[in-house]
C-alpha cells in the first residue's frame, strides 16, 4: 500500500471549493447523451468531446479531479497530448471508472449488483501506468415496498469494500459510490431510512476488509424523495435529512464526500449542494462529483460542432464555478445568468 501516493491524491482532490467532474459514461450512456443532441456516436466524436472537457481553460480553478472512461486514458487532444497528461499539467487528478456495470442479483425483486472484481488488480496496474490516480465503482439500490433487500444491501457493500481494498493495495484512492436511486414514488423519510441502512452496512464491510477510510472518497446520493413522489422536498429539507443521516453513519475519518447528481437537473444539483453547505461545518468536506449536472448544458452548447467548442467550454466552466461556490455555501440564484 503506497500511503504517500494516496495521501498526495487525497490532498489534491479534497481541496475546499473544488469538486470532481465525472466524464466516465459507458459506451451505451454516452450514445444516449449524443443522441439527445443529434450527434452520431463514434470513437472520434467521443475523443473530441472528452478532449473538449479536459482542455477547458481554467477548469482547475473549480475541478480537482476528472473520472475518465477506459478508452479515454489512451485518447489525445488535438495537439497530440494524452488526456491524462493534459489534466495533470493543469493540476487536475485523472481517475478511472473500473466497475463493469450492473447485473441482476439472484433471489431478489429485480435488484442489481455491480460486477467487475475479476481481473481488477491487473486492470488497475495498467490504468495506474496510464496516469490514473484514483478509481470509481458504482453500486445501486432501489427503493420500493420490497427493496432495498438485506441481500442487495449486503452484496453491494461487500463488492464496494473488496474493490476499495484492491485499490488501496496498489496505492490508488477508491471513490466508493453507493447510489440510492431517485426512481420511484417514495418520500424523503423512506429515502433517509434506506440510505442509513445502506451506508451502515457499507462501513461495516469496509472495516472488515481493513480499508483505510482516510484514503477513500464517498460518492453518495443526497437524501431525496423519489422523482414520482407527490411531496417534493425543499432544498432545506433535503440538506437537513442528508446531514442527519450522514452524521449518524459516516465516520469522521472520511476526508471528503462528493455527491452524485443522480437525476437532478443541473440547477437542482447546485441549489441542493449549496443548501447542504449552508448548515455549518461538518466532519468532512462536502462537494460534488457530477456527470450530467455539469455536462448537460455543455453538450447542448457543443452539438458536435467544432466551431462551438469555445462556447461549450465556457458553459462547462460556468456550471463548474457555480458548483464550486455551492460547495462552500455561497451560491445565489442570480449567479445563474451568464
Amino acid at each position: 500500500m503506497s500511503i504517500e501516493m494516496m495521501m498526495n491524491t487525497i490532498e489534491k482532490i479534497a481541496t475546499p471549493g473544488k469538486g470532481i467532474l465525472a466524464a466516465d459514461e459507458s459506451l451505451g450512456t454516452i450514445e444516449k447523451r449524443f443522441k439527445s443532441i443529434d450527434v452520431i456516436t463514434s470513437e472520434e466524436q467521443r475523443r473530441a468531446y472528452r478532449s473538449l472537457l479536459c482542455t477547458t481553460p481554467d477548469l482547475a480553478k473549480h475541478v480537482s479531479g476528472v473520472i475518465l472512461f477506459e478508452e479515454t486514458l489512451g485518447h489525445k487532444d488535438d495537439q497530440g497530448r494524452l488526456l491524462p497528461e493534459v489534466l495533470e499539467s493543469q493540476g487536475i487528478v485523472p481517475g478511472i471508472k473500473v466497475d463493469k456495470g450492473l447485473i441482476r442479483l439472484a433471489n431478489t425483486d429485480d435488484e442489481q449488483v455491480t460486477q467487475g472484481l475479476d481481473g481488477l488488480s491487473e486492470r488497475l496496474e495498467k490504468y495506474k501506468e496510464q496516469g490514473a490516480r484514483f478509481a470509481k465503482w458504482r453500486n445501486v439500490y432501489s427503493i420500493s415496498e420490497n427493496t432495498p433487500s438485506l441481500t442487495a444491501i449486503k452484496a453491494g457493500a461487500e463488492m464496494l469494500a473488496r474493490y476499495a481494498a484492491v485499490c488501496q493495495e496498489l496505492g490508488i484512492v477508491p471513490i466508493i459510490e453507493p447510489e440510492v436511486l431517485i426512481d420511484g414514488d417514495h418520500n424523503i423519510e423512506q429515502c433517509a431510512e434506506a440510505t442509513e441502512v445502506v451506508l451502515n452496512e457499507l462501513y461495516n464491510a469496509l472495516f472488515y476488509h481493513q480499508v483505510e477510510l482516510e484514503f477513500t472518497i464517498l460518492k453518495p446520493s443526497m437524501v431525496l424523495p423519489g422523482k414520482n413522489c407527490k411531496d417534493q422536498s425543499s432544498p432545506q429539507e433535503i440538506a437537513e435529512y442528508t446531514l442527519s443521516v450522514f452524521r449518524s453513519v459516516v465516520p469522521a475519518a472520511v476526508p471528503t464526500i462528493n455527491f452524485l447528481s443522480g437525476g437532478q437537473t443541473p440547477v437542482q444539483a447546485t441549489v441542493n449542494l449549496n443548501a447542504i453547505n449552508s448548515l455549518g461545518d461538518q466532519p468532512w468536506l462536502l462537494s460534488f462529483s457530477y456527470g450530467r449536472a455539469l455536462q448537460e448544458p455543455c453538450l447542448k452548447a457543443w452539438e458536435g460542432n467544432v466551431e462551438k467548442i469555445n462556447a461549450a467550454q465556457s458553459t462547462l466552466l460556468h456550471r463548474a464555478k457555480l458548483n464550486s461556490v455551492a460547495s462552500i455555501g455561497k451560491y445565489a440564484a442570480e449567479m445563474e445568468a451568464v
